[in-house]
This record gives C-alpha cells, sequence and structure tokens, in this order.
C-alpha cells in the first residue's frame, strides 16, 4: 500500500541518517503507532532489508562478513534478523556463490514475518522496531570493498571454474586433523597431521602440473576472507599469513573489519582455511597449558602473557611452514616452474586486488615466559613433516 510505503519512508529518514541515536526511538514509534498495520509493516521491512543486504554485495561484503560486523557492532538479536534478511534475499536466486552462507527462510510467510518475529525474540513491537533499524543503519553505512567473487545472480559465476581438494580426499583431511586436535597423545597428533599434509601438498603438486601440461581446466587464483577476530586479532593475522604464504597465497588484513582476505587458487584457499583453523586451535590449547602451569607454579599470568605466547607461536610457526614449503619444492625440482607459475599468478591478482597496502606494527611481546612457551608450543604444534626446533 501506498500509504504504508510513506510510512516507513517517514520512519527510515528519522532514524537511518542521524549521526546519534536520537532519531531511532522516533522511528521506532512511527513503524509501531498502529498496531493493526504490524504485519504489513513487516512485510515492508523484509522487502527494504533485501535491498539494503543485496547493496552490501554489491559494494563487496559477503554474508559472513556483515554477520561478523553485526556481531562485533550489535547483539544476538540483531545478528538473527540480519540473517532473516540474508535468507529473505537469497531465496530469489537459484544457485549461490561458493563460499556463500548458508541460510533458510523459517517463517511460513511474509505476511506472517512481524507475528512470527514477535514470538521467536519475545519482544515487543517497538524493541523489534528499533532492532531493525539499527540492522539497517548498519547496512547502510557500509563502504565498498575488495569484491572475492561474483554476486548471486551474476552470470559470470556460472562460467567460473576452480578445481577444488577432491570431496573424498577433504573429507581425509577434515577428519585427520579433528583427530590430530582432539588427542592427549603428541605422537599420534603428529602422524594425524602430517598425514594432512602431505594429502593437501600432494593436491596442490597435481593440480599446478595439469594446469602446465593443458590437459586441465584453465584456472584462474580466486580469493576468500577469513575472520580475524579478538582477541589477540595481531597474533592471529600472523599465523594466518604465514599458513597462506606456505601454501602459495597471499594474505591481506583489514584490522577494521576484522577479515583477511586471503588470495590463491581455490583448492590452496581450502587448505589455508584448514591448517590456519587447526593450528589456531593447536596454540589455544597449548596457551591454555602454559598458563594453568604457570598458576600452579603460583605466578599470575595476564593479558601480556597470552599476547606474548601467541606471537611467538605464529612468529616461530611462520619459520616452520616456510621451512617446509622450501623442503617439499625441492624434492621434486621438475615440478618446480609449474608451482613458480601459480606463485606469479597469484601475486598478480594480489596486487590487482590490493594496489595499495600499508605494514602494520604490531603491539610488542612484553613477556619473557609467554614468548618462551609460545615458542616451544610453535615447535611442538604438527605442520607436516618432522623438523629439529629452529635455532631462536
Amino acid at each position: 500500500m501506498r500509504d504504508l510505503a510513506e510510512t516507513v519512508d517517514r520512519a527510515f529518514a528519522a532514524a537511518l541518517y542521524a549521526q546519534d541515536d536520537t532519531g531511532l526511538d522516533t522511528g521506532a514509534s512511527v513503524l509501531v503507532a498502529e498496531p493493526e498495520r504490524w504485519a504489513g509493516v513487516g512485510r515492508e521491512l523484509l522487502v527494504r532489508g533485501e535491498a539494503y543486504v543485496r547493496q552490501a554485495w554489491e559494494r563487496g561484503w559477503r554474508p559472513a562478513d556483515v554477520l561478523r560486523l553485526v556481531r562485533r557492532d550489535l547483539e544476538e538479536r540483531h545478528l538473527r534478523i540480519t540473517g532473516d534478511l540474508i535468507a529473505a534475499e537469497a531465496r530469489r536466486y537459484a544457485r549461490l556463490p561458493e563460499r556463500w552462507t548458508d541460510t533458510e527462510v523459517w517463517w511460513t510467510g511474509d505476511d506472517t514475518y512481524a507475528e512470527q518475529l514477535a514470538g521467536r525474540e519475545r519482544a515487543d513491537r517497538f524493541t523489534l522496531a528499533t532492532a531493525v533499524l539499527e540492522v539497517f543503519r548498519l547496512l547502510l553505512r557500509l563502504p565498498s570493498i575488495e569484491p572475492v567473487g561474483p554476486v548471486p545472480g551474476d552470470p559470470a559465476a556460472d562460467a567460473l571454474e576452480h578445481a577444488h581438494i577432491e570431496p573424498r580426499m577433504l573429507g581425509r583431511i577434515r577428519a585427520l586433523l579433528a583427530k590430530a586436535e582432539a588427542t592427549t597423545f603428541p605422537e599420534e597428533a603428529e602422524a594425524l597431521s602430517a598425514k594432512a599434509q602431505e594429502l593437501m601438498a600432494r593436491h596442490t603438486v597435481d593440480e599446478a602440473l595439469l594446469a602446465a601440461s593443458g590437459k586441465g581446466p584453465a584456472q584462474v587464483p580466486a580469493a576468500c576472507r577469513i575472520g580475524v577476530e579478538p582477541p589477540y586479532e595481531e597474533a592471529k593475522a600472523v599465523l594466518l599469513d604465514a599458513v597462506a604464504t606456505a601454501n602459495r597465497c597471499r594474505a591481506v588484513w583489514n584490522s577494521g573489519f576484522e577479515f583477511s582476505t586471503v588470495v590463491g587458487f581455490e583448492s590452496d584457499l581450502e587448505a589455508v582455511e584448514l591448517l590456519y583453523t587447526s593450528l589456531l586451535v593447536q596454540g589455544t590449547a597449548a596457551m591454555t597449558r602454559a598458563e594453568a602451569a604457570q598458576r600452579s607454579g603460583g605466578r599470575k599470568r595476564t593479558k601480556a602473557f597470552r599476547q606474548s605466547f601467541l606471537l611467538a607461536y605464529a612468529s616461530r610457526l611462520g619459520q616452520r611452514l616456510a621451512e617446509t614449503a622450501e623442503h617439499a619444492a625441492s624434492e621434486a625440482p621438475d615440478n618446480l616452474p609449474a608451482l613458480v607459475a601459480r606463485e606469479v599468478a597469484v601475486t598478480s591478482r594480489a596486487e590487482e586486488m590490493f594496489p595499495q597496502t600499508t605494514t602494520t606494527r604490531l603491539r610488542g611481546a612484553t613477556d619473557l615466559a609467554g614468548w618462551e612457551h609460545g615458542t616451544a608450543a610453535a615447535d611442538a604444534a604438527h605442520v607436516g613433516r618432522r623438523s629439529k626446533p629452529l635455532p631462536r
């Protein structure tokens, strides 16, 4: 209805473009002024929300990025509402791009969304209207960022070909890493992780050789975003950069939006995600054990200990991963040209996406015990081929 749309327009004008929060109450009051029209308001808000999330996709954002930002800046209720908007927009497409967040429409119809939302959230109309307006305000303020793939509905998405890790092999790698993280026996974890790394490296070499021979489909580097969230985000970014570099990818950290963009061939991106996640889990567990040991000795440990631990862990793992990558390449020198061509393509794509980058100065490690424990944990982490600890 025309007058309903005008009502929503008046609410948006009051709430979405002001520099402070004073307009939110006004806008929410306009939306809920006539209880008998609440169902229609809910339907109209869904329509507007679909347009706003589509605008976010066209500015380079992806669902996981938006949800991460909402989680940081707002509350769980806003996160659920944002998921609803993403699901509503996604239902228009028969096929979604790779790495798109899987969401579903849970409400029975758009005319009943407002009523069902109130039941799910156990909140009054004014509270819900305010939350929706806060989500819309965040979406409207999103800047343009570097896209990492096509948006839903883009015909170019169907023309892209990416060679993934073969599903059965991917399942084996995931299972091996999960067991490595769960076991309490270091030798077993070493063997499991080494096997997983071996499978990753084998697939990368095979894919590079196939592409070089012209027998496989033409491949181009892709990109993905991986969340790098507080606490200790600097150390996490360093660790992700080390994992990406070792797997012939490039990582660019955006500290303001709490993610790193990783550029590489699709199967290598999958390997980076798996290995980074596993090493982060191992490092966090090792840090927890080190803290427990420190406390049992009567020494209280602080944020400085944890920051120093994870920085040392990431720094030492970077050295270990670089050594491992160099060793893998030297074992098959005939494969080197194909691997170099792969790295050149990735570097070119990364420079195209990010023509201007800056170097971030990290906060220093100020706790010696944390640094020493983190270095020891990195030497014990399971990344593949067993090797002697590097000089300190």
